[in-house]
Order: structure tokens, then sequence, then C-alpha cells
């Protein structure tokens, strides 16, 4: 069984290198990487134009260079499918650090009987602040699950949950369903998963296999990114009209109170019921963006580029 490993890059930095060299140390071999990256000039910065070396030392590891321009978080990673021949591909992201040499394997064991796509817990860093580990602990718990169509009354949007920053794909049903989205400004892997569900197969959630990844994002930052996500579900009805998402949200601020109040540390709460303010602006403008002036959405947007393609 061949297994590859495909990420999207964007001005990489020196981390790049220790993510290659644990993907290369993994109990299930992967083989091939397959490097998705934006602007050539910034990797060549980064391997100081030194082509032949960075070939020599990372031999199972391909480069594909593309504009910003050209850069699709869907069709980018339908790209990197396209220049691989395994039954099985990873998606990850390029600041997504594997805990240990079983990620790999944990992922691959988890697609067996219906199970199209099954997607790795996230771990905080060291240096994420509390609010952010809150965030993580709540979407990516320490139980395992697989979700399915009969799921959606019960989780709701949360049935579609499922993230590229690392998650492993059955090649055979992602030629069956047409594979990513081809134009999309965020949440290509949910759109795919609501796709899969539709069609009868499971979602699985790997709590074994886990990579650290986390940011301590800013207001402002947070509204940026849930702008883009508004926008991502007002473009696809089909996926995510019928299903709310606001509860999820509820959920959360229920999960932080509680949490900071076993830590005895309420007095972060008011900083969270302000980001959450902040995420939930940003949901409501991306939700309405065919209403706001285009100079609006230009400022909001996470991905300028994207409206230069719509």
């Amino acid at each position: 069984m061949k297994v590859d490993v495909i990420i999207p890059v964007y001005r990489p930095g020196m981390e790049l290198f220790s993510l290659l060299e644990r993907l290369e140390n993994q109990t299930v071999a992967v083989q091939n990487i397959i490097l998705m990256n934006t602007e050539e000039k910034y990797f060549k910065q980064l391997i100081c134009d030194d082509n032949t070396m960075f070939i020599e030392k990372y031999r199972n590891t391909k480069v594909w260079h593309l504009s910003k321009r050209e850069f699709d978080h869907g069709g980018t990673r339908h790209e990197g499918v396209k220049h691989s021949d395994a039954e099985i591909f990873i998606t990850m992201t390029q600041d997504a650090m594997p805990v240990d040499n079983t990620l790999v394997e944990r992922l691959v064991e988890s697609l067996t009987g219906n199970v199209a796509v099954a997607y790795a817990r996230q771990l905080p860093s060291k240096n994420s602040d509390e609010l952010e580990r809150i965030s993580r602990s709540f979407n990516y718990p320490k139980k395992s699950c697989v979700k399915t169509e009969a799921d959606l009354k019960k989780l709701g949007i949360k049935t579609f949950f499922c993230s590229n920053v690392c998650a492993a794909y059955r090649r055979d049903v992602y030629d069956e369903l047409g594979g990513f989205i081809r134009h999309t400004i965020f949440n290509e892997d949910m759109i795919y998963a609501a796709g899969a569900v539709k069609a009868g197969y499971g979602i699985a959630y790997c709590a074994g296999a886990r990579v650290v990844h986390s940011h301590n994002y800013t207001n402002l930052q947070q509204l940026r990114r849930n702008f883009d996500l508004g926008v991502s579900q007002a473009d696809h009805p089909e996926v995510f009209g019928g299903v709310a998402s606001e509860s999820e949200g509820k959920k959360l601020v229920k999960e932080a109170w509680r949490q900071l109040k076993a830590k005895r540390q309420l007095y972060r709460f008011p900083k969270f019921c302000v980001q959450c303010g902040f995420k939930y602006a940003g949901y409501l403008l991306g939700r309405h963006y065919r209403r706001l002036p285009r100079k609006w959405v230009l400022a909001l947007t996470c991905n300028r580029e994207y409206w230069k393609q719509a």
C-alpha cells in the first residue's frame, strides 16, 4: 500500500525541514511528500538557492511551484493529488508537526469499512494561551469517533467537521466523489466531508493520530478568519444551508466557562467572550458578504487573491 503526503507551502521557515524529517521516520513509510509551493522565490530563499542539496537530502520530496494568483485551498490540493499514485494520501499544512512516528499508521488504520477520510487530533503548542487550549480540546477531544449521516440530528454541522491540517483520504473514494472543490475561499475539507457523508461514507476522527497545531490569533485575525468561514458557508448552501452552526459556538462558550471555573481562572472569561464576539461578527459579515461594498470585503478577508478570481 502506497501513502503520499501533500502539503501546500507558502513562505516556509526552518520548521519545514523538521516536518519533512518526522514524516520520513514514520512507522508506516511515506512514498512521496508532495509540496505545492506558492511563489518559487520564497522556497529558493529557504534552501539558499541550492536545489541540488535539497533534492539529495529529501529524495522522496517533490516540489511543484505555483503563483499566489494560482493558489486555491481546494484547487491546489487537488493538483497535488493528481501528482500522486498512492492508494491513500494525507493532506497537511506546513505548520502542523507530528507528535510521534505513528501519525501515518494511526490515520491509515482508521480508514476501514466505509470511512472515506480520517483526520488527526490537533494539540496546542507550548506557547498557546489558555483560551486556545480550551478551543483545541473542544474541537479535538481525547475520544475517537466515526460520524455518518445518522449523526446529523445529534451533531449538526459537526458531522461534516474535518480538517486538512492533517487528514488521510482514500483515493478510490476521492476519485469517485470528484475530489476537492476546485475554487473555494475556505472549508474545502468540510465541503468534501459533507459530500462523502451524503454519499453514505463515514468521517473518522482519530484521536491517536496527533499533531501540534495552534495559533494565538488576535481579535482582528479571528474576525477576518471567520469572515472567510462565513463566505464559504454562504457560497455553499447545498452543504451548510440546512444545518445550523451557531449552536457550536454556544457549546464552546459553556465549555470555556466550565474549564476556566475548574481551574479557578474565571478572570479570563471576559476576554474569551470578547474574542467570541469578534468571531461571530466576522462570521455574520461573511454570511452576508453580498450586501457589503467590495472594499469592505477586501478589507475583511484573509484571502484577497480569491476575490480577484471570483
